[in-house]
């Protein structure tokens, strides 16, 4: 049995661009047909990224945090998911947010992902709706600033 390995990196979209767009595209605008138009945006180069890589360096999963504490644009290669690569790359982003001082996340997650991220704690708010064509819900944690010692 092969266990596939990967690593998790921070990293800022001037410097890592091309990385990102690679799993981005695979995942939103082919696999997912969201229009190109929607899937850039202003946020990307003030955004904090999380870029996961294949022992080889391919890029194999990415997620971003906004300065407000909106975590978005989490996309993970089909072939690897299910090797716990989205957990990972959840927890290190949250895990950003609180030392960066946020108290509250927030995101809208496609409705077929909702139970993944309420293993994290994270609570529905509101009602459905339709983002570039996909069913969303938004999503919120309280993240707690006490020590843990």
């Amino acid at each position: 049995m092969t266990v596939n390995t990967f690593q998790l990196r921070i990293v800022r979209w001037h410097d890592s661009t091309a990385a990102l767009r690679v799993v981005r595209e695979a995942v939103f605008i082919l696999e997912q047909q969201v229009p190109e138009a929607l899937e850039w945006d202003a946020f990307d180069p003030v955004s904090i990224h999380v870029l996961a890589t294949a022992s080889d360096g391919e890029p194999i999963g990415t997620a971003r945090l906004l300065p407000d504490g909106h975590i978005g644009r989490m996309a993970v290669l089909k072939a690897w998911r299910g090797e716990g690569i989205g957990s990972a790359m959840l927890r290190c982003l949250l895990d950003r947010a609180k030392h960066s001082g946020i108290t509250e996340i927030k995101l809208n997650s496609q409705v077929t992902a909702k139970t993944f991220y309420a293993r994290f704690g994270f609570q529905e708010t509101g009602d459905e709706f339709i983002e570039a064509g996909i069913p969303h819900i938004s999503m919120f944690l309280r993240i707690s600033q006490e020590p843990v010692c």
